[in-house]
């Protein structure tokens, strides 16, 4: 008795459909073992994003070092070595390109290393952006009318600066320590304004769009523009 012939059509749909069924079942495993992915990396991307984050959330995520922002410190630290006499620190923008490439390093936690991917303004542009993208400021809206009566206030710069101390205490800790930090900087910076050309009100002038939420600012009534004499207080209280 002779062996029944089989078609090699239908052979070849049976191959076909029997890999096509290996393949379906490998699929599914695959897609059982990676369905979460998606997921972790969403959160993965969240808990590497640095700019535009807010402080809390930054130490949450252990993007902090010695209780700062990882960015302020790194950039600070660098400044520190390599910029307190460069002219017009802070004043003279950076190269934007290298600050956005920058950033998205810093924004995918990416190693960063300062001293071979930038240079002294473009890392002083750096600071002033993560600075200016901080949800509620280094200062938080909570506190700008009462800065504004402290503004107003008739008192002498002594009074004021006391009575400023007292204020700045009532920030959260994470925002009181990155100003404190920070003014700390800034004034070590104008000390040498004579190399750099900035002195404290020059700084003040540039940075109290950074310290303070601008749009908070703003929207409160009868807003002055904060005049550099005030801000030098502010830079001078630690």
């Amino acid at each position: 008795m002779q062996p029944p012939v089989v078609n090699v059509t239908d052979c070849s749909l049976f191959l076909c459909s029997l890999k096509q069924s290996k393949s379906a079942v490998r699929l599914k495993e695959d897609m059982k073992k990676i369905a979460a992915l998606p997921l972790n990396k969403q959160r993965d991307d969240r808990c590497q994003k640095v700019f535009g984050v807010s402080l809390q959330d930054l130490q949450q995520q252990g993007l902090t070092k010695n209780g700062l922002p990882a960015v302020v410190w790194n950039t600070v630290e660098y400044l520190t070595q390599h910029g307190l006499t460069q002219e017009g620190l802070f004043r003279v923008n950076g190269n934007m390109k290298m600050v956005d490439q920058l950033r998205l390093k810093y924004d995918r936690g990416e190693e960063v290393e300062l001293a071979k991917d930038a240079d002294v303004c473009s890392v002083a542009s750096l600071l002033k952006l993560f600075l200016r993208e901080l949800p509620d400021g280094v200062i938080t809206s909570a506190l700008h009318s009462r800065f504004i009566q402290l503004y107003h206030d008739p008192k002498n710069d002594a009074e004021k600066e006391n009575n400023l101390k007292e204020l700045i205490k009532e920030l959260p800790d994470a925002n009181y320590c990155l100003l404190k930090y920070l003014c700390r900087f800034l004034t070590r910076v104008a000390e040498h304004h004579m190399m750099n050309r900035m002195n404290i009100f020059n700084l003040a002038t540039i940075f109290w769009t950074k310290l303070f939420s601008v749009s908070s600012w703003f929207s409160l009534p009868s807003t002055p523009h904060p005049p550099p004499r005030f801000l030098s207080l502010q830079l001078s209280t630690f």
